[in-house]
């Protein structure tokens, strides 16, 4: 979830705000240009220009707004590179603020795209709703009323109403990664990592000899990322991230470049926060659905706090209850695949109760 806290933090490689304009040394030949996001509370999304002798590779590409080309051109400029220079970007997962820059400008410069394998389903179903589908596709407003929350699904669809999707930012990369891949970027050797979680096809990159690790929104941190946002969800998004973190945690320590908040010396530092968390959260849904006897994914994400402000769920705009909603229903799906909880499906409702053979 989204907190004001993360806009004002500080980054080693700037000496200010993260968000703030320019095109950091996050390492040596590494620079880090903050891209803007329009009207969202994270304000910007990293992305990172890796200087070699055969031209420049960015991870991620930001989304397709003037605003984020005209920055992504001053910060190549304060290097001495132009658009021109890009021959490749990696993208860490389809979401628009990662994948949808990358393609118009890779179609422009004829730069190549690179995207995690996983993630075709995503593209598939978009170009399946049309023209007027959306990046979170129609299947959002389904989960939602599975979660028992028709009100806010209905919200959510009038919020989509009217919008359009420009499919040609959304075409298929010229290469799909998978977890057998090692990139060769210059001198640079990037193991390719699938972590799937905040989609199905998220991957990170492992730069072992420098110490680095291109985390994408796999591992953020000042926030935990979106859990299953995405065209083609999949049944337990919570327990595929958990286990990534495990395979990133398995990693040397790196340096933690992410897509959103400043530059962290510890990657392991930063998963071992994140699965602490959930594993906090996994504790209170399952003593929620115990209070109440039973209970919808929507019940108890009005019953838990949200953001470290503490915030109820009815004080969240409806994207982000929405998103709260859809987490809480990862976390006790992964409840339910433990055998801590036991689901139930009534009129296209899940319903969450404790087994009968434990108590409290």
């Amino acid at each position: 979830m989204t907190d004001s806290s993360t806009a004002r933090a500080v980054s080693p490689d700037s000496g200010a705000p993260w968000s703030v304009a320019g095109a950091w040394p996050a390492a040596p030949g590494v620079h880090r240009i903050p891209l803007p996001l329009p009207n969202d509370g994270l304000r910007a999304v990293n992305v990172y220009v890796l200087e070699s002798e055969g031209g420049l590779t960015l991870v991620d590409g930001g989304w397709a707004i003037e605003a984020a080309r005209e920055r992504l051109e001053a910060g190549l400029a304060t290097i001495g590179a132009a658009v021109g220079d890009i021959g490749r970007f990696l993208v860490t997962h389809a979401h628009r603020d990662h994948y949808t820059l990358a393609t118009v400008l890779a179609r422009e410069v004829g730069a190549h795209v690179s995207l995690g394998a996983g993630e075709r389903a995503n593209l598939d179903a978009m170009h399946d709703a049309g023209p007027t589908g959306t990046p979170s596709g129609g299947g959002s407003a389904v989960v939602l009323r599975r979660c028992g929350a028709p009100g806010l699904a209905a919200e959510w669809v009038r919020h989509a109403q009217g919008l359009r999707v420009d499919l040609s930012e959304w075409g298929h990369p010229d290469a799909w990664l998978d977890g057998d891949d090692v990139l060769e970027v210059g001198d640079r050797a990037l193991d390719v990592v699938p972590t799937p979680g905040h989609t199905r096809g998220h991957v990170v990159f492992a730069d072992r000899a420098a110490g680095l690790l291109f985390a994408g929104d796999h591992v953020l941190p000042t926030i935990t990322p979106s859990i299953g946002f995405e065209p083609a969800p999949v049944a337990n998004p919570l327990g595929d991230f958990l286990t990534s973190l495990a395979r990133v945690r398995g990693l040397p320590d790196l340096r933690l470049l992410p897509a959103h908040g400043p530059v962290t010396d510890s990657s392991h530092a930063r998963v071992d926060e994140l699965l602490a968390h959930h594993e906090q959260r996994l504790a209170a849904c399952r003593e929620t659905v115990a209070a109440d006897g039973s209970a919808t994914a929507h019940d108890v994400a009005t019953a838990l706090p949200w953001t470290r402000h503490a915030r109820s769920l009815g004080e969240l705009n409806t994207f982000d209850a929405g998103l709260a909603t859809m987490e809480t229903r990862a976390h006790l799906e992964l409840l339910a695949a433990r055998g801590e909880l036991v689901r139930a499906d009534h009129d296209g409702v899940t319903v969450y109760t404790r087994p009968a053979d434990r108590t409290g």
